[in-house]
């Protein structure tokens, strides 16, 4: 059992804050009743939910891959007017699709979207932990023994400590180098952060994979369908932790 708001946004017809609006109107119904209530317990299984006297059945599934530009937001609005992901996003999609997880404005690279809310449970549970790599440039020449807290894990800025992570040098010089790394969690900022915790500003960063899904050569600013191949190593990665 679920919220009705909810149950209509998990089968892609809306928003929460939509589904609320569109209940509160009087445009849906339960069971042939009229519902009035977003809160009302809802088994999307065995309740039949009408829109504008319609039946609900759930949108076909939708899974994106999207090479997110330095200085685009992951949000659907911004107060300011600045460029967001869902400005890229195709306009024929047939479904609503969300984020899965976020990518913060300077960072660059791989932003999945879908509307399989258990894909997306699974890729953002910390206690599944699916890996990231992330390509980024510090200022600086990075010494063996800060690589080597970076692989053992450091404490971050509020004495939050990052678990053991994967990480190597791609290339350094005297002004700078850039960095692979792979991390099984994701604190806010936490790339750029773990950079400071070994005394290097991160300049640049890109998301270059989330879990079996590489960014590869995809342009920026440009989606793609993932693969059968990658949607299946996705629902199977939630179907080994059940």
């Amino acid at each position: 059992m679920h919220a009705l708001s909810r149950i209509l946004s998990k089968l892609g017809v809306a928003s929460r804050t939509e589904a609320a609006d569109m209940i509160a109107a009087g445009r849906v119904a339960v069971n042939g009743r009229p519902a009035r209530d977003p809160e009302q317990p809802t088994d999307e299984l065995r309740d039949r939910v009408e829109v504008d006297g319609r039946p609900v059945t759930g949108a076909e599934k939708v899974y994106l891959a999207m090479h997110k530009p330095a200085g685009v937001l992951t949000t659907a609005r911004d107060p300011e007017n600045r460029p967001t992901v869902y400005g890229l996003l195709p306009k024929k999609l047939g479904a609503r699709v969300f984020p899965v997880g976020r990518l913060d404005g300077p960072t660059a690279g791989l932003l999945l979207f879908t509307n399989d809310t258990l894909v997306g449970d699974t890729l953002t549970n910390p206690d599944i932990g699916v890996p990231k790599t992330y390509e980024f440039k510090v200022k600086g020449q990075v010494t063996p023994a800060e690589l080597e807290r970076l692989k053992q894990g450091v404490t971050l800025d509020v004495g939050t400590e990052t678990l053991p992570a994967q990480c190597r040098i791609l290339s350094s010089n005297a002004g700078s180098t850039r960095l692979e790394l792979t991390i099984r969690e994701g604190k806010n900022r936490q790339v750029r952060r773990m950079g400071l915790a070994i005394g290097h500003e991160v300049v640049k960063l890109r998301r270059t994979r989330v879990g079996p899904v590489e960014l590869g050569d995809l342009p920026s600013g440009q989606c793609r369908p993932l693969t059968a191949a990658e949607i299946r190593s996705l629902r199977a990665i939630g179907q080994r932790k059940r």
